[in-house]
């Protein structure tokens, strides 16, 4: 099936097959939240992106194959709502921005900007963005000779930056945004956020005036 992206709580999971990473996509919660479980193709170490919420979905999701860290994009309990129970389950280490870590249960491992995290074989680079909460982070994953994909919880959407409060924070945010995403990464760079559809950089590029004007 060709993936794209959509999912809703209760329906099947979203797979897609990238070059050393599998990644699949479900939504939990009353908020709809997506996680993401990547999987290295190569050795089957797997990773979990925000365990949002629905215990028992994300543990039937993992599987039997266990899990080697749980990642939190950002400090809001809707994204680590089943953390700590995730993390009991299957002995996970717990990675979370060093800026929000004390605000997330059980973290074990605070990250930094440009810090690195394994998948098995496979890397993700951490990005520090400021404006959502302090410790935001986006995970960018670039497959081998292939097009780079970045999990933006809630700091980037289709359609905008996540939400902010106060000027101050929005500009902080939309700077890094542009800086740190746009500004780096090609317009075929796929993104998955932290709740509803997928996109791209270059879906989005056009637009980025037109947030920082309307300021949200």
């Amino acid at each position: 099936m060709t993936y794209t992206g959509n999912v809703s709580r209760g329906s099947a999971p979203a797979v897609r097959e990238l070059t050393g990473l599998s990644v699949t996509k479900v939504s939990v919660g009353t908020l709809d939240n997506n996680a993401y479980l990547l999987r290295s193709t190569t050795d089957g170490t797997q990773v979990l992106i925000d365990a949002a919420n629905d215990t028992a979905t994300l543990l039937d999701l993992i599987g039997d194959a266990g899990l080697a860290a749980v990642i939190t994009t950002h400090q809001h309990y809707d994204h680590h709502g089943a953390l700590a129970d995730v993390v009991k389950a299957t002995g996970a280490r717990s990675y979370a921005g060093a800026d929000d870590a004390e605000a997330i249960p059980v973290v074990t491992d605070p990250v930094r900007d440009g810090d690195t995290i394994a998948v098995g074989d496979r890397t993700l680079e951490v990005i520090h963005v400021v404006g959502h909460t302090p410790g935001s982070i986006i995970l960018l994953y670039r497959e081998p000779d292939g097009i780079a994909h970045l999990f933006t919880g809630d700091s980037l959407f289709p359609g905008g930056v996540g939400g902010t409060r106060g000027e101050q924070n929005f500009t902080s945010l939309i700077d890094d945004v542009e800086a740190k995403v746009f500004g780096r990464l090609p317009d075929d760079t796929w993104f998955y956020p932290g709740h509803g559809n997928d996109s791209t950089l270059g879906a989005e590029r056009p637009h980025l005036a037109e947030w920082r004007a309307r300021g949200w």
